[in-house]
């Protein structure tokens, strides 16, 4: 058989095995695994490397509305080329519904944001705002149909917030068409009051931002969400998951046997409270919702991870400018309540969790692989075309130098933002080289990938697989 590519002399690694094997690419997938598979057009010589799935980031903001005089810092362009270098194949973006207008000219409006611009594949979740009637019967279940199998609702924000009953009818909806519900789960009420009396006492500097939503604000929120869900016995991913109450929660609801999972973020393992603490207000850098907690919710989120409670790890990429339209806007606003919540990170999520994960010796390579791309595969419907690397799969695939040092630093990556909140920390293994489909996008650290080479994958309406330790 005529090979387009080999990739040949590396240490191919899944969710599951880890071996030593040549990789044959033709027609944009993997064609053959094995040893001797004679000559390609390009051979990719991955020797000392590790050859894995691309990563896949189920959580990223790109291009979403954020409020009056606040631009987000990335657009398609510039978050797929970040991500490509971080690791990643495939990246998961949501599709904001305005409150008052429709959801399908919300789903056209994106892709026309998106069509001609990404480097890497994209699939679109859904963020249901305004649940009419006509959203609930016609155009929601319609775009499941189309390939849009999942949706997020949110337990918090100005025009975002659900209510219970609203959240109820959205579960209904996902239970008719397979649908898999996001929650993001925070008490609205509760951040508002609390909010309120931060500012009465003249509190109102970035790090009183974790203040105003404590963990227990997370834990309450995610007991109901599980509560909702488990009313309509529909699946619900409970994302960026900051402690250990709220992991407890997840993990109550896994051993009664609901079909309940969680995620978390490199925010929560890395970062802490104290950071959102900086001079004037550098502290608005690590302002994100859940806020960075403490050391003690650091150890219980990588207990999440090791021992199953978790399934996918994400970025929640949600990107702003520090210094023009973004977290200091609008200007002469200077209480946390108007920092845009959310930070960049879609090109360090993966880089942080192999270093700190997999070199610390806190998880194996299997279950990186298993956190960073089969397990969102999985999860979303697109595996076992995306996140794995086997015959007929796509051949998207992360090579990556597992000893190279690296200190994270603004200067040499490539998002929109203007900082990163991961300065100065150092890590170990990077990506070096990245394939879509068969198509090199990142070689040995150098974009040679095209704009536009990026497709929109729908996906089937599914319901994830109960995840094990094993996966």
């Amino acid at each position: 058989m005529a090979f387009d590519s080999i990739i040949r002399g590396g240490t191919v690694a899944t969710a599951s095995d880890t071996f030593s094997c040549d990789v044959g690419i033709a027609g944009g997938r993997i064609a053959a695994l094995g040893h001797d598979l004679g000559e390609a057009g390009r051979i990719i010589d991955a020797t000392g490397q590790l050859v894995l799935p691309g990563g896949i980031d189920s959580h990223v903001h790109i291009s979403q509305p954020s409020g009056p005089g606040i631009v987000m810092a990335d657009d398609f362009e510039s978050a797929t080329r970040a991500a490509a270098f971080g690791g990643n194949t495939t990246v998961l973006p949501f599709c904001m519904q305005e409150r008052g207008h429709s959801l399908r000219q919300a789903v056209r409006d994106y892709h026309a944001k998106a069509d001609g611009n990404c480097y890497i594949d994209v699939s679109f979740h859904l963020i249901i705002s305004d649940p009419t009637d006509q959203v609930l019967g016609q155009e929601l279940p319609a775009l499941i149909k189309d390939g849009y199998s999942s949706f997020k609702v949110f337990m918090t924000y100005e025009d975002l917030a659900l209510s219970d009953r609203q959240i109820l009818e959205v579960m209904s909806v996902a239970r008719e068409t397979g649908a898999l519900v996001m929650v993001h789960a925070e008490n609205f009420d509760a951040i508002r009051f609390l909010t309120d009396r931060l500012e009465r006492a003249g509190k109102t500097a970035p790090h009183f931002h974790g203040s105003s939503r404590p963990i227990p604000v997370e834990r309450e929120a995610t007991h109901r969400a599980i509560t909702l869900a488990e009313l309509i016995d529909v699946p619900v991913m409970i994302v960026h998951v900051s402690n250990r109450e709220a992991m407890e929660e997840i993990r109550r609801a896994q051993q009664r046997g609901l079909k309940v999972f969680g995620e978390t973020c490199p925010q929560y393992l890395v970062l802490t409270e104290k950071d959102m603490e900086g001079l004037n207000m550098e502290g608005t850098k690590y302002v994100c919702s859940p806020p960075p907690r403490d050391v003690a919710s650091q150890q219980a989120c990588w207990e999440g991870l090791q021992q199953g409670v978790f399934s996918v790890f994400s970025s929640d990429h949600c990107p702003f400018r520090y210094d023009e339209q973004g977290k200091l806007a609008p200007k002469g606003r200077t209480s946390f309540r108007w920092v845009p919540n959310g930070i960049p990170g879609i090109e360090t999520r993966l880089p942080i969790l192999f270093s700190e994960g997999v070199v610390k010796g806190r998880i194996d390579l299997n279950r990186f692989v298993a956190l960073s791309a089969t397990n969102h595969a999985r999860t979303y419907g697109l595996y076992p075309r995306k996140g794995t690397i086997a015959v007929g799969a796509d051949a998207d695939i992360a090579i990556w130098n597992p000893v190279r040092e690296v200190v994270i630093s603004q200067d040499i990556l490539h998002h929109g933002s203007d900082y990163t909140p991961y300065e100065g920390i150092r890590v170990t293994g990077w990506p070096v080289t990245m394939l879509v489909r068969g198509e090199i996008v990142v070689d040995d650290g150098k974009l040679v990938g095209r704009k536009g080479a990026g497709q929109h994958l729908a996906r089937d309406p599914v319901t994830p697989p109960k995840m094990t330790l094993a996966q």
